[in-house]
């Protein structure tokens, strides 16, 4: 609810007239703004919990400048400028960093030695006192924007923030500690694979019937779990919240959209024009664009973007391992929400997206703490490795994982259109910043602390990653961090058990085992494809005709099931045209076996190594989609980089 609207309704429909405030009344005394103005931005607070200062600037009624010297001159304080505080003296306090960056407060020894404290918000700071020691409470105020204050801070405190931001989750269930035993992980690598290629050679039918068996029996339980998940995706009444409910609530949270960017110059553009598409009240809404100190393309291109009053960069210091939740765990203390949200640099959300989530964690019991929303593809016109990825993204986030929720397992998250409780999120740590699949880490941590993600009926299309090489170093690094993730949590498994329980311990085995061994044994399931050729089979000598023929069906019966479950996916109207596809998923498998032997070398021998996705890919196809065309109405134009937001 903005000034906008609020000028355009009948004024019966809101309540009687709201008098300013007294900053509002100083604003009207200097002449900054209106008392209509005024008056209507009051008014915007009892359906948005949001400072004054917020809203006028959101609404662009007055800048942050006019706005600090309105508090120096209330409160008869100083106003200092982001060049004064980088010379103020540093004061010594009882307080982590973190802390100074959330709440926007920086200490400093003021004239004769007297503890002074600047900030940017006088109300958010006296609400933050119970956090803070004596030393900062009594101290004398001044005033200073909040972006310079917490460069201030973060200069001050530039490698403590660093080193924080790899280690903030406990070395229990963190990866990072694999990064001093190379030598042991690779000496372990070499004799497990020697002494397999010498059973190998002594017994080779043994050990092909043994994968063979394996590779069957894995392909059974997951046949079995996505047979539960696709039916408990259908069966069980949706709870999550509508879209189109217009009753009165409690006043809208903050909510802060975290969106990591790295060597992302092709699509800087877009990316403002679809978030600035969002319908969540600006005053609110805090996208911080997670930038890396050594990026300096993708930090030029955004230097040269009149960003919105609600964007704004955060520059992650260079450190090992340079990832993309590190980068996240670093720029946590500079956001402002009480909810936070994850965004990747080519997403574009449902313009109501977050009011949705805002709305159902207003609702939602304590212990669901994460909402996952739906993941699609924008150009799954754009070729066949497109296509295929559409349906993978359909079944996974329309059918698997609503089901998995329902029939109550753990989930691993997808890495974007996540959104949490903050409170939740900084008493877990934050993200392992060396497993590069942090998002399905983090799934099974909260889960192993009793928290809940509910599955949300809220949509962010993504570009589908078409082109094989770059399909298969994206899918390299997926499958590398499911093998990190389920070491890690395996660690001390009768923790884990007492932790999850039986059923989500069982779910947690039968996801992650399942996943990884129909990837890397996949090629002897495809070797029962010679049977149904006519060709013999190297296992003839070991089992039966009749056990071979119960391999080759049980291939079968799954593969329909696939097609079965993969069309059904795609079934909705958007993606009906994907149907005819789905027989097709079969050839879409190897490159997922190749995938998955890459990732079993990089664990080995690199295990952080975050390989890149290119982005960017589908602009400039003349493929035109929902998405484009709402850039292109918004006033954008992808291909020169010019705005008009």
């Amino acid at each position: 609810m903005g000034i906008t609207e609020l000028r355009r309704a009948k004024a019966h429909e809101f309540g009687a007239p709201v008098r300013p405030n007294s900053l509002g009344r100083d604003l009207v005394r200097t002449g900054t703004i209106s008392q209509s103005d005024a008056s209507l931005a009051q008014m915007v607070k009892r359906h948005c919990d949001a400072s004054l200062d917020k809203i006028l600037r959101a609404e662009g009624l007055a800048d942050e400048h006019d706005l600090l010297k309105a508090h120096a001159r209330r409160l008869s304080s100083t106003y200092l400028t982001a060049k004064q505080l980088t010379i103020c003296a540093p004061m010594d306090v009882s307080v982590t960093p973190q802390t100074l960056l959330k709440h926007g407060i920086l200490p400093f020894s003021g004239p004769k030695g007297r503890p002074s404290v600047a900030v940017s918000d006088p109300g958010a700071f006296r609400a933050a006192r119970a956090e803070l020691p004596i030393e900062i409470n009594s101290a004398q105020l001044a005033i200073a924007p909040r972006r310079a204050i917490q460069e201030t801070v973060a200069g001050q405190y530039r490698d403590v923030l660093t080193q924080a931001a790899q280690a903030r989750v406990p070395v229990i269930e963190s990866c990072r500690s694999w990064g001093s035993a190379f030598g042991k992980r690779l000496g372990y690598t070499l004799a497990a694979v020697a002494g397999l290629i010498l059973i190998t050679l002594a017994f080779p039918t043994l050990i092909f019937a043994a994968f063979a068996t394996w590779a069957a029996f894995t392909l059974i339980v997951s046949a079995t779990l996505k047979t539960a998940s696709f039916i408990a995706s259908f069966t069980t009444e949706d709870e999550e919240i509508s879209k189109d409910q217009g009753k009165a609530h409690q006043p809208l949270p903050k909510v802060s959209i975290l969106v990591p960017l790295f060597r992302e110059t092709e699509i800087a553009h877009a990316l403002i024009a679809r978030l600035s598409r969002l319908t969540y009240p600006k005053c609110l809404l805090d996208v911080v664009l997670v930038l890396e100190e050594k990026d300096h393309l993708t930090r030029e291109t955004l230097a040269a973007i009149d960003l919105p009053d609600w964007v704004r960069p955060v520059i992650v210091p260079d450190g090992a391992p340079r990832t993309k939740p590190r980068a996240m765990n670093y720029a946590l203390d500079f956001c402002e929400g009480d909810i936070i949200g994850i965004f990747d640099a080519e997403d574009a959300p449902e313009p109501d997206q977050i009011t949705i989530v805002a709305r159902r964690f207003q609702k939602a019991p304590p212990d669901v703490v994460c909402l996952q929303g739906i993941l699609d593809y924008y150009n799954p016109r754009q070729n066949w490795l497109a296509r295929c990825f559409t349906i993978e993204y359909a079944t996974w986030f329309r059918v698997m994982m609503p089901g998995m929720a329902r029939l109550g397992f753990a989930i691993p998250l997808g890495g974007t259109t996540l959104y949490f409780r903050r409170s939740v999120l900084e008493e877990l740590g934050g993200w392992d910043a060396h497993n590069v699949t942090e998002d399905a880490d983090l799934g099974f941590r909260l889960a192993r602390h009793g928290y809940r993600t509910e599955m949300i009926n809220t949509v962010t299309e993504e570009e589908a990653n078409c082109r094989p090489w770059a399909w298969v170093k994206q899918r390299s690094r997926w499958l590398k961090g499911y093998m990190t993730t389920y070491l890690v949590h395996m660690r001390r498994p009768r923790l884990l058990y007492r932790q999850l329980g039986a059923w989500k311990f069982w779910g947690f085995q039968a996801h992650f085992v399942s996943a990884l061994s129909q990837f890397i044994l996949a090629p002897f399931l495809w070797s029962f494809w010679l049977i149904l050729l006519g060709v013999p089979h190297p296992l003839e000598a070991f089992y039966s005709r009749e056990a071979l023929l119960a391999f080759c069906s049980l291939f079968l019966v799954v593969e329909i099931l696939n097609i079965t479950v993969h069309a059904v996916a795609v079934s909705g109207p958007r993606h009906r045209h994907l149907m005819i596809w789905a027989p097709t998923m079969h050839f879409y498998a190897p490159l997922g076996a190749i995938a998955a032997y890459k990732a079993l070398y990089e664990l080995v021998m690199k295990p952080f190594f975050w390989d890149k996705t290119a982005h960017g890919l589908s602009l400039g196809t003349g493929i035109v989609t929902q998405s484009h065309q709402a850039v292109e109405l918004a006033g954008i134009k992808l291909e020169t980089g010019h705005e008009s937001l």
